[in-house]
């Protein structure tokens, strides 16, 4: 149980995106003194993502208390309406819950909030923001208040990072030398800004743990088909984990001696084998049909592409993750599937998408094909008919055509070593509490309630997360 808090309790909260449980709690553990004394002081535990485990919905999920279905968006791109061309991307401005630093202003208190995804635009709160990966560039307004721009790019010589464009890339000397800097500029920031302004609230994300697994897992991972032993780059990931807990040391060693510290991650990692032709397989299986024929030998994206609706019962998207619609009589603007064979059809396909069989292995890849109605409290925006895992997330999806098969090894957005993985992680530090050791069965809705209860603010029954405990 908490011990009752005083009022002016510090929260520090480490985000590693796609930090994973195998990793953290166990292959570096050794390399991660200072994270792994946290575990060891305190509770921790896999921590389950959403679905789907990606950036985008999750650290949103988490920070809400609210799942995808309610939050209304499933990825980074969404259908805008039912037509078949409206996308919207998942900025800030989709997010319509509170946040955790939404409840600390309205309690008076301060945070602040760096690089943590889905806050570009920026929002006015009760502190200092900088916003995420998904701010365009340095001359967009990514600060709040907006005068703190001038002290970010002070403390970085004008070189902070959201992210690294173009991750997906065969130069991996460029790359690992790209994510070692902006993690360090990031850091430097950090070091700038934890003892310059007052905070109740301190939290950053890093999106370099992310990126380093896509760029770099055939180098750590024997079971990967490009491994690659004896690389020069076969301790990249662990040396960056490394690199990772030194300078969260260095934060620890700068709040007070009572702050509560939260190390947590949106999902985690999984080897990536290939990717299965989602939109091929539906085209050649007289799911989906095309007005004039792909050109033969080109691979193009389905996007550009003259689709004959009057004979497409369903498509899908690419991703990390499938996501499939259906194309419903009264619902899309040339829908041809019955609304009441809509749960016919999908059983129909979800059996027909099992059966699938990896070009080169001849084995049945497997998809997991999960109906939101089923696993969201409610379903806002307009969600897929079926997100679809295949393989158990070892196969991305891809959504061009022109491949002549059903599985492909190459993904067709660049390079990319890794998928996600159901499963981030969770350490929950509390000096003034003696409990310690791994909890099992939350998920990182439970993140925000938990937060809140640190604070002694009251949980809003809309939060569909616990308390850890």
């Amino acid at each position: 149980m908490f011990f009752r808090r005083k009022k002016n309790r510090k929260v520090l909260v480490v985000g590693l995106d796609c930090a994973d449980p195998s990793l953290v709690f166990d292959q570096f553990a050794a390399d991660m003194p200072n994270i792994t004394r946290l575990k060891n002081q305190g509770v921790w535990g896999n921590l389950t993502s959403t679905i789907p485990c990606i950036t985008v919905p999750a650290w949103s999920s988490m920070l809400s208390s609210r799942d995808p279905g309610v939050l209304g968006f499933y990825g980074f791109r969404n259908r805008a309406d039912y037509s078949y061309d409206k996308l919207s991307i998942a900025t800030s401005l989709a997010v319509k819950e509170k946040r955790i630093w939404d409840y600390l202003t309205e309690a008076g208190k301060s945070s602040i909030v760096i690089g943590v995804p889905q806050t570009y635009p920026v929002s006015p709160i009760n502190g200092h923001m900088v916003s995420c990966f998904l701010t365009p560039n340095l001359e967009s307004t990514f600060t709040h208040p907006p005068e703190f721009r001038e002290e970010v790019l002070t403390h970085t010589d004008s070189h902070y990072m959201f992210d690294v464009k173009g991750f997906r890339t065969d130069n991996k000397a460029w790359l690992l030398q790209q994510l070692i800097d902006m993690t360090e500029i990031r850091f430097k920031l950090l070091d700038d800004v934890i003892d310059r302004h007052d905070w109740d609230l301190f939290m950053w994300v890093e999106m370099g743990v992310d990126r380093i697994h896509h760029g770099f897992w055939r180098f750590h991972d024997p079971q990967h088909r490009l491994h690659e032993p004896g690389s020069r780059f076969e301790n990249a990931i662990r040396d960056y984990y490394k690199q990772i807990d030194e300078r969260v040391g260095q934060i620890i060693g700068r709040v007070p001696e009572d702050t509560i510290i939260l190390v947590v991650s949106d999902h985690g990692v999984r080897r990536m084998d290939g990717g299965v032709c989602l939109n091929e397989w539906l085209w050649k299986n007289g799911w989906l049909a095309f007005k004039t024929p792909p050109p033969e030998g080109q691979i193009a994206k389905f996007d550009q592409l003259e689709i004959d609706w009057s004979k497409t019962r369903a498509w899908g998207d690419g991703g990390y993750y499938g996501r499939v619609f259906l194309n419903i009589k009264g619902r899309e603007p040339e829908g041809i599937v019955p609304p009441e064979a809509y749960e016919d059809t999908r059983r129909e396909l979800e059996a027909a998408l099992n059966t699938i069989v990896d070009a080169d292995t001849g084995q049945i890849v497997g998809a997991e094909c999960h109906r939101p109605e089923n696993i969201y409290q409610t379903t806002n925006g307009i969600p897929p008919d079926f997100i679809v895992y295949f393989g158990n997330l070892h196969y991305r999806s891809i959504g061009s055509i022109g491949h002549d098969k059903f599985t492909t090894r190459e993904n067709d957005t660049g390079p990319d070593d890794a998928n996600h993985g159901p499963e981030g992680i969770f350490i929950w530090y509390d000096p003034q509490s003696s409990q310690t050791g791994q909890l099992h069965g939350h998920q990182l809705m439970d993140i925000s309630p938990t937060l809140l209860n640190a604070f002694q603010l009251n949980i809003p029954p809309t939060m569909q997360g616990r308390v850890i405990r």
